[in-house]
C-alpha cells in the first residue's frame, strides 16, 4: 500500500488487483474489505512521516496484520528492477513486490503506552524547538512591543514544556519496566530524564538488542566501503536520526564524568582521528554502554516478576 496524504493506494499481489482509498476510517473500512476479499495475509506500507499511521493502527485493530518498510529501500528497489516510473499505483506494486523479496514480516503496533510516550517525546521536543527560535528573535529584535509579545510567547511554551514533562515523567514511573530503566540508563553520568525519556520512545530495542544492532538501529555503525583492493572510508548512514542527535550530545558531557568514555576519548585523540570520528565513536560506544545497562534491567525485572 502505498500513502499519500490524501490516498490509500492498495496492490494486491500476486493477481494485481488495486484500489484507492481515502485516508480516514472510512477509507481504511473500505481497504480492510478488500483485504478480507482477496485473503491478504499482509499489508505492507512505507514510513511516510506519520501519514501511515491512522491506517496502520487501524488495519492492526480489525485484525489485519501489518508492517512498516523503508521508503529509500523501496526506491531503490524499484531502480533495480529497472522500474523509474514512480506514481502511487506503481509504487504501491513495487512495495508489494519488495515485501515479497525480503519475505517481510508482520510487526506489531506499539502498545497504547508506547504511543503516548513517543508523542509527548514528540511534542515536548517540537516545544523545546519553539522555545530555541523564540529567545533567538528575541536576541535579534529592540522593539519593546515585539518583545513583550515574545515574551508572553515563551512564557506558555515554557509552561508547556514543564507540564508535558511532568505527564512523561509520570508515564515512566507508572511503568515498572520503564521506572526500573530509568533508574539503569540514568546511572550514566551525564544520561538525564529527557534523554532516557526519548530513547525509551524512539529506541525501544534498547536492551532487547544486541550491541551491534542498536548500533544500526541508532545509525552510528560503521558501513563498510571496500571494492577489490580498495579500501574505503566507512560512514554512518540510516538508522533514527531522534536517538542519534541525543546521543552525540549527551556521548560528550558524559565523557567528561565515565573514566572509561574519558579514556576511549583520549585514546582517539592521542590517535589523531578526526573531530567528527570522535563524535561517532563516542556516541557509538554510549549507546553500547546503556543498551548493556538496559539488558540487565529487563533481566533483573524479569527475574523479580
Amino acid at each position: 500500500m502505498d500513502v499519500s496524504k490524501d490516498w490509500l493506494d492498495a496492490h494486491v499481489w500476486p493477481g494485481g488487483a488495486c484500489g484507492r482509498f481515502a485516508r480516514d476510517a472510512a477509507g481504511v473500512a473500505e481497504l480492510q474489505a478488500l483485504c478480507r476479499q482477496y485473503d491478504v495475509e499482509l499489508v505492507v506500507m512505507e514510513a511516510s512521516g506519520g501519514y501511515e499511521r491512522l491506517a496502520f493502527l487501524l488495519l492492526w485493530d480489525g485484525g489485519q496484520p501489518c508492517a512498516l518498510v523503508n521508503a529509500r529501500s523501496v526506491r531503490r528497489f524499484a531502480e533495480g528492477m529497472d522500474i523509474l516510473e514512480k506514481t502511487d499505483r506503481i509504487d504501491a506494486a513495487v512495495i508489494a513486490r519488495y515485501a515479497v523479496a525480503r519475505g517481510i514480516a508482520p510487526m506489531p503496533p506499539p502498545s497504547a503506552a508506547q504511543q503516548r510516550l513517543g508523542s509527548l517525546v514528540a511534542r515536548l521536543a517540537q516545544i523545546a524547538g519553539d522555545l530555541s527560535v523564540n529567545k533567538q528573535r528575541c536576541a535579534a529584535t529592540f522593539c519593546a512591543e515585539t518583545l513583550a509579545s515574545l515574551d508572553t510567547v515563551i512564557a506558555c511554551l515554557k509552561r508547556e514544556e514543564r507540564r508535558l514533562a511532568g505527564e512523561i515523567a509520570s508515564l515512566i514511573d507508572d511503568d515498572p519496566l520503564w521506572s526500573r530503566l530509568d533508574r539503569a540508563l540514568r546511572a550514566v553520568k551525564g544520561v538525564a530524564d529527557r534523554t532516557v525519556a526519548r530513547l525509551l520512545a524512539q529506541l525501544p530495542e534498547l536492551g532487547i538488542v544486541s550491541n551491534k544492532a542498536i548500533a544500526k538501529l541508532a545509525g552510528l555503525a560503521p558501513i563498510a566501503n571496500d571494492s577489490g583492493r580498495r579500501a574505503g572510508a566507512r560512514s554512518i548512514r540510516g538508522g533514527r536520526a531522534g536517538p542519534r542527535s541525543i546521543l552525540f550530545l549527551i556521548a560528550r558531557i558524559a565523557a567528561k564524568y565515565d573514566p572509561h568514555l574519558a579514556a576511549f576519548h583520549q585514546r582517539l585523540l592521542a590517535a589523531g582521528k578526526k573531530k567528527m570520528v570522535i563524535r561517532i565513536a563516542l556516541a557509538r560506544k554510549l549507546i553500547v554502554i546503556l543498551n548493556a545497562k538496559a539488558r540487565d534491567a529487563r533481566i533483573q525485572f524479569a527475574n523479580a516478576t
